[in-house]
């Protein structure tokens, strides 16, 4: 199984001269998942997805996955041996690592068919080098995550809350995200006649211990300005009692957290007969992600 993440609170550095912004946000993992299948074959490797707006072979980030690993082992040629299927849940370019995750889970079942152990620096690199939130994959839980968000360290875990998952029609891609933001903040350094913006934020911890009242994202405003359903959703999870609602990551998904489920569930029934995807998970940490396997539930 590869599980769906949210970014609980994002803080938005500047941007490094690699192109990338520096950030630090608190990532979750959650219940809702997809199916990664692997199965041995002659010839070479395949990645296949029946669902819309996914890439195939190549241009997934599961491709990418199985290349990286290829070549770290040391392999020559073009990776062959196995075929990829992947049963996509998790809603595509909605900010909850739906490809990043899937491409992690065939990590771990790369390594298994192949019966290899890269060992941890090595799983690390190839995870990077898939996606930014790709070491958080490897770890699972609650954790911080910084740098590009892919330098990840482990939390106290939160609470189990349920999760309602709300995804507008319109997708918001993460380079655009970072772009609007960057804009934003340029235009607004512009009309106070200064160069520099000094942001102030209140830190999402006392002591040890999340406070969840006070997370924030800090793409959410940039991106609701030219998303404004965003907004909306946020509100309505809100007024259906949610302890917290945010965007996740650069959207466009929104979540808001429950204490009970009887309460996420009604709210999710309630944002549906207004028309609304939504979906009811729950927050998951490292114990129950060890018991069923960090990417050990890929079927081989």
């Amino acid at each position: 199984m590869a599980h769906a993440k949210l970014n609980l609170d994002l803080f938005v550095g500047p941007r490094l001269p690699d192109g990338f912004h520096q950030v630090t946000t608190i990532l979750q993992s959650i219940a809702l998942h997809d199916t990664v299948t692997l199965r041995a074959i002659e010839g070479p490797c395949r990645v296949r997805c029946a669902a819309t707006g996914v890439p195939q072979d190549v241009d997934n980030l599961v491709w990418g996955a199985l290349r990286r690993l290829w070549d770290a082992l040391g392999r020559s040629g073009e990776p062959r041996g196995v075929v990829i299927d992947i049963a996509k849940r998790i809603p595509v370019g909605a900010g909850l690592g739906g490809g990043t995750t899937d491409a992690i889970a065939a990590l771990w079942g790369l390594c298994r068919l192949w019966k290899v152990s890269p060992g941890v620096a090595c799983l690390s690199k190839v995870a990077a080098g898939v996606g930014a939130d790709g070491p958080f994959f490897l770890v699972g839980g609650t954790a911080l995550g910084l740098g590009r968000g892919d330098e990840v360290y482990p939390l106290e875990e939160i609470p189990r809350h349920w999760v309602v998952i709300v995804v507008p029609l319109r997708r918001v891609s993460t380079a655009a995200a970072y772009d609007w933001k960057d804009r934003d903040e340029t235009a607004a350094a512009r009309r106070v006649r200064r160069s520099i913006r000094i942001t102030h934020r209140i830190s999402p911890f006392v002591g040890s211990v999340l406070d969840l009242k006070a997370l924030l994202n800090d793409l959410e405003r940039p991106v609701t300005r030219r998303r404004p359903e965003i907004r909306t959703a946020t509100r309505m999870l809100k007024r259906a009692g949610a302890l917290t609602a945010a965007m996740t990551g650069s959207g466009s998904a929104v979540f808001g957290l429950f204490t009970r489920r009887a309460e996420a569930t009604e709210a999710a029934r309630d944002l549906r007969n207004e028309g609304w995807t939504a979906l009811v998970s729950r927050t998951l940490d490292r114990g129950e992600l060890a018991r069923v396997g960090v990417g050990k539930g890929v079927r081989t």
